[in-house]
């Protein structure tokens, strides 16, 4: 009994479809929520270290631009050239005025040296001494000037180092600097006249790198194109971390890695500079604790709002499957009688909510059900009637024909050939009619049909009636609805041609018109009015027939449904009224002929 009960299963269901959601969102919320702030910190980082790049870049351009202006100077350019044959003081004069330049352009600037390596001759001035010549060049940067050669820039910006002093300069402490290193070139050729340098203190460095970055929560890099740190948010860091090789081998300028090893784990963003301007990499490295501490916080909230929502739930669980199960079980119990038959339902309201909704669209049903039975058995009732009917109008046809053959018969006997042309004609209009086989015939069939119509209204009106009938030959084997010219015609005769002026007319004409027929109607009546021939095409779109308008306009209805039948939206019954007065009507056919279609 507890398996089966309704009430039980309800209570587990609902149960199952709180508890389960619930705890599903808690943890769908959770990993949504840390993705979402994982996403957007990365996002807000990477936008923060694409600016970052921007100004580094931009300093360490003007920095490099500071060598290119050195072209600008004829005398210095001049200098390079002769550089192992003059050693005036002209020329020294000039040299120093353009060290000292270079120097003061920017505060950071600490000291600045032309190497010749042709000659092993060194030009160096520094903040701190006056101009210096000399012939030692260090090793170190023979190497810097190997790969400066080797840039396609001519440019080469080391990493930090200790600063090399002259050996003609007191030696101190060495001060931390980088450089940047310049190929001067014999312009327009390649030929490398000397190596310019500038020792740059790494202060404005520092101050760019220290916005990019929280001190407390977050690690800061910069690394040279070869792995070396140019800057360190850490005071102890190893080149040879396998981080820093994975980046180095990245081919992308700029994106996000997720690193996890024994001293790291969370997401790495970098972002690189212009080969032009040094190729640093800027690296900043976000530690999962930091990227999910706000997601953290947001989940203890959700649990907790969770937890006492789902108790909320619970308790209106238990309400509402014991609030339900009696209109249920009267539901049920009233379908056991429609099952044995009782198709009568009786039962009280359940009140305005959807279980009382519910129980009165059951009545409602069961109402329908039986209304539906009961015509079922009335439209029974009423094809068998139908059945003798068609029976009864195989019967009469064939006595009428013979009728009308007998008549016909008595009147050659008797000498009046027109009664026997008039009881001809009328034989092959009911023979035409009544055949209820053919639906669709060739054009030519209704032709005849309808000049035998118009042959007996011919001799019932006499002179005071003229038709034509014109049928281009091309258009006669075109297969047409049945009885669609005739309805027309005769709604002349209804409602035209009584109150015409003078003698009544018709003008029929089938032609072609492309890939279609058109058959055009017209005679000499007065027409009809525009708020009747809205009317009218109003009852052909609403698909019914007013009883006041019904003898009016039945004829033109029945052609029109009939065309929509078998051309849909493809034929078209057209009304209007002519200038010189009476009705013209429009058919337009797509083109038929018998075995398919043209």
């Amino acid at each position: 009994m507890i398996k089966k009960s309704i009430r039980n299963r309800l209570i587990i269901l609902l149960m199952c479809a709180t508890i389960i959601p619930f705890g599903t969102s808690i943890i769908i919320t959770y990993y949504h929520t840390k993705e979402s702030f994982k996403n957007q910190v990365v996002q807000e980082n990477s936008n923060l270290m694409y600016q970052g790049k921007v100004n580094l870049e931009s300093y360490l351009s003007e920095l490099a631009g500071l060598t290119l202006s050195l072209y600008n100077n004829p005398d210095f350019v001049n200098f390079m050239k002769t550089s192992h044959t003059e050693n005036n003081y002209l020329t020294i004069g000039t040299v120093k005025h353009v060290l000292q330049t270079l120097l003061y352009s920017e505060d950071n600037i600490d000291r600045v040296y032309i190497s010749f390596l042709d000659n092993y001759k060194l030009v160096s001035i520094s903040k701190r001494s006056t101009v210096v010549f000399s012939s030692y060049i260090n090793d170190k940067n023979k190497e810097y000037y190997q790969k400066t050669q080797e840039s396609p820039y001519n440019l080469y910006i080391d990493a930090m180092h200790d600063q090399q002093n002259d050996e003609s300069i007191i030696r101190r402490k060495p001060k931390n600097v980088f450089s940047i290193h310049r190929a001067f070139t014999d312009v327009p050729s390649d030929h490398i006249l000397g190596y310019i340098s500038i020792e740059v203190s790494p202060n404005e460095i520092y101050k760019l790198s220290e916005n990019l970055y929280n001190k407390d929560r977050e690690e800061f890099y910069i690394l040279s194109p070869e792995g070396k740190v140019v800057y360190s948010s850490t005071i102890n860091v190893n080149e040879n971390q396998e981080w820093i090789g994975h980046l180095l081998q990245s081919e992308e300028g700029h994106g996000t890695r997720e690193w996890a090893d024994e001293d790291f784990h969370g997401v790495m963003i970098y972002d690189k500079i212009a080969e032009s301007a040094g190729g640093w990499i800027l690296v900043k490295r976000i530690p999962y604790t930091t990227l999910y501490e706000s997601a953290f916080e947001v989940t203890k909230i959700n649990i907790i709002f969770g937890i006492i929502g789902l108790a909320l739930v619970i308790l209106a669980t238990l309400f509402v499957s014991f609030r339900i199960t009696s209109p249920i079980r009267v539901l049920l119990q009233n379908i056991d009688r429609v099952e044995e038959g009782n198709m009568k339902v009786q039962f009280k309201s359940f009140g305005d909510d959807e279980i009382g909704i519910l129980g009165n669209r059951f009545k409602g049903m069961i109402e329908k059900i039986n209304h539906l039975i009961n015509r079922e058995y009335k439209l029974e009732i009423e094809n068998k009637t139908n059945q003798l009917k068609v029976l009864q109008s195989q019967i009469n046809p064939h006595f009428l024909y013979n009728a009308l053959q007998s008549i016909g018969t008595v009147a050659l006997k008797n000498k009046v050939p027109q009664i026997y042309t008039l009881v001809t004609h009328l034989s092959t209009i009911m023979r035409y009619g009544m055949n209820i086989e053919e639906q669709m015939v060739p054009l030519v069939k209704e032709i005849n049909y309808t000049k035998a119509f118009l042959l007996l209204q011919k001799e019932r009106f006499g002179d005071q009636l003229e038709y034509s009938v014109v049928v281009d030959e091309e258009v006669k084997l075109v297969v047409v609805p049945k009885m669609v010219i005739q309805p027309i015609i005769e709604n002349y005769f209804k409602h035209g041609f009584d109150i015409r002026e003078g003698v009544g007319k018709i003008e029929l004409t089938c032609t072609m018109d492309g890939n279609n027929l058109l058959i055009r109607i017209s005679d000499n009546g007065v027409g009809i009015t525009e708020d009747r021939l809205n009317e009218i095409y109003r009852h052909f779109e609403e698909g019914v027939v007013r009883k006041e308008g019904e003898d009016s306009n039945i004829g033109l209805k029945n052609v029109y449904m009939r065309l929509k039948l078998y051309y849909d939206e493809k034929a078209t019954l057209k009304l209007e009224n002519q200038k010189e007065g009476g009705l013209l009507v429009t058919m337009k056919l797509p083109m038929m002929v018998e075995g398919g279609s043209k």
